[in-house]
């Protein structure tokens, strides 16, 4: 139930500026343009621009929408006003997570944005729940580009030449570039400040030209995927394939921005509640820290006396941090900061609280 992979519409542009690009969440976009690390130091400490045509959009239409949205998901559509946004998950009958979600109100319509592997199935999830609803669903072609780091609201003001309004996290607005209709959202992907900017794959190279004219005035630098995994897994942020997945409740992993206890019934609330209702759950994800300057892989197992009580789902050598860090899931009787245990290859490691890396400016995450 997967797309066809999805190329950028700038993935020529990027190779004859020297990125190497590489396949990522159904997507073809640049993996790296110079040195990742590098990449990673410049959304930490001035700002990042990246091609994230590896996210998809569809839109609701019909005056059902809104409710029959907010019956499905596992948070709160139908009390969005045009402008908002909020993060949420599309779950089966056990509580399971089969995507997660961002929902934008505008004034006719609801927006959703996704992963590109991920937005055939979410459409035909929800397609299966219509009945005798005013509701139609159809993709849509707009590709979007992100701003982070600590001067991205800058460079996005200087970009657009426009004045940001005071944003919370997904709010948006829409705009025109260059003749273009363009969307700018508030939306944090690496634990700074971000945002997006949705435009049609005929206006992106104007956007991604006029950004980098302004790169020196804001220390921006064009990033890849590769850092946008270790700025994500500083940030504790989970992804889908990674964290999430079939297998996945979102209390496990820490998606309490992607719940509403108050909503009422929606697929999958039955067994939300009652993990909450009895106050824990058996995994949960968590950080730790590798003390071996060996990268683990996802699947590696974290061993205490011999038992298997975790496994790694996310890792990388932190630019920031200098220490090689990782994303897992582990049991709950093993999840107090400062637990040490090891990985399947003998390495040492320690429990940590997430995010790896707090950031006073940068709205929680998804």
């Amino acid at each position: 139930m997967t797309e066809d992979l999805t190329r950028s519409p700038l993935a020529d542009y990027h190779i004859s500026h020297g990125a190497t690009l590489g396949e990522y969440h159904g997507a073809v976009v640049p993996a790296r343009f110079t040195n990742p690390a590098q990449e990673h130091q410049a959304v930490r400490t001035a700002s990042g621009l990246f091609d994230f045509s590896f996210r998809a959009k569809f839109v609701l239409t019909g005056r059902d929408s809104a409710k029959f949205l907010h019956r499905i998901v596992s948070n709160d559509v139908k009390s969005l006003a045009p402008g908002q946004g909020v993060y949420a998950t599309l779950l089966n009958a056990q509580g399971q997570i089969l995507a997660d979600l961002r929902i934008y109100a505008a004034h006719d319509r609801l927006l959703v944005d996704t992963d590109a592997d991920l937005r055939t199935k979410a459409m035909s999830i929800l397609r299966r729940y219509i009945i005798g609803d005013q509701v139609q669903i159809e993709p849509v072609d707009t590709c979007a580009l992100a701003f982070e780091g600590p001067q991205a609201a800058g460079l996005l003001e200087k970009t657009l030449h426009v004045d940001l309004p005071p944003l919370k996290e997904f709010d948006h607005f829409a705009t025109n570039f260059g003749g273009f209709p363009v969307r700018v959202v508030r939306v944090n992907n690496t634990g700074e400040e971000g945002y997006e900017l949705w435009v049609g794959p005929k206006g992106m190279m104007g956007v991604w030209g006029a950004a980098c004219g302004q790169a020196p005035s804001y220390g921006m630098l064009p990033c890849g995927t590769e850092a946008l995994e270790s700025l994500r897994i500083e940030a504790g942020i989970p992804r889908y394939g990674s964290e999430l997945g079939e297998d996945t409740l979102p209390l496990e992993a820490n998606l309490m921005n992607a719940l509403s206890f108050t909503k009422g019934c929606y697929i999958g609330q039955e067994i939300v509640e009652r993990a909450r209702s009895r106050g824990h759950v058996n995994w949960k994800l968590a950080g730790v820290v590798i003390e071996s300057p060996q990268v683990p892989v996802p699947g590696e197992k974290l061993i205490v006396d011999g038992k298997e009580v975790g496994e790694i789902t996310s890792a990388c050598a932190s630019p920031t941090l200098q220490k090689t860090i990782a994303l897992a899931y582990v049991r709950r009787e093993h999840l107090d900061p400062g637990t040490r245990f090891q990985t399947s290859s003998g390495a040492a490691v320690e429990i940590t609280s997430l995010p790896f890396l707090r950031r006073q400016s940068a709205p929680a995450a998804n």
